[in-house]
């Protein structure tokens, strides 16, 4: 696991220490949102993922595992013409391909309140690995909210749609999942 840095006067949230057990994803207390620079770097477009599940283990040896499912039709930028184009073949294809899947195989936490997340992220049926640190931002005896930053490159998963080379660099996708024990 990579080296953080914690504020001294922030408490250590000890997020290795949470029990055993199911936890299910709280989709009203969590988002998925993306951002890519577009017209040639010019702009940013921003968008948001509505509808979210997912479902998480702890096991007795503090190995953890879980998926999060997202509804590629649900993506909102607050651009009608744009969610139109994005839920498009061009994009999203969210009529051969509704979701979008990661699948978390390992999860390793530290008592800094940082986990290293390991697994495998499936967009439009292609699966890569993906690898990133998340955050503990909140956390209680029967509830945890892990936030994350992670860049994609879209062409990894078959979005080549580039009218005018106006798209550029990878895609930020910017999480926070609240998940609550069942």
């Amino acid at each position: 696991m990579a080296n953080h840095t914690t504020d001294p006067a922030q408490p250590s949230t000890g997020l290795s220490d949470l029990s055993a057990g199911s936890w299910a994803l709280d989709a009203t207390r969590s988002s998925v949102e993306i951002k890519h620079k577009s017209m040639w770097g010019l702009a940013t477009i921003r968008a948001a993922f509505t509808k979210l599940s997912g479902e998480g283990e702890i096991g007795p040896d503090g190995s953890a595992h879980g998926t999060l499912t997202i509804e590629a039709a649900s993506i909102l930028s607050k651009q009608a013409k744009l969610d139109t184009h994005l839920r498009s073949a061009d994009f999203f294809d969210v009529e051969r391909y509704p979701t979008f899947t990661f699948t978390a195989t390992d999860v390793v936490a530290d008592s800094a309140g940082f986990a290293e997340v390991t697994g495998r992220l499936t967009v439009l049926g292609t699966t890569r690995p993906l690898t990133f640190t998340a955050r503990a931002t909140a956390i209680g005896p029967n509830d945890v909210t892990l936030s994350g930053e992670v860049a994609i490159d879209r062409n990894d998963f078959g979005m080549g749609w580039n009218k005018a080379g106006m798209i550029k660099g990878l895609t930020t996708v910017t999480l926070a999942t609240h998940f609550t024990r069942r």
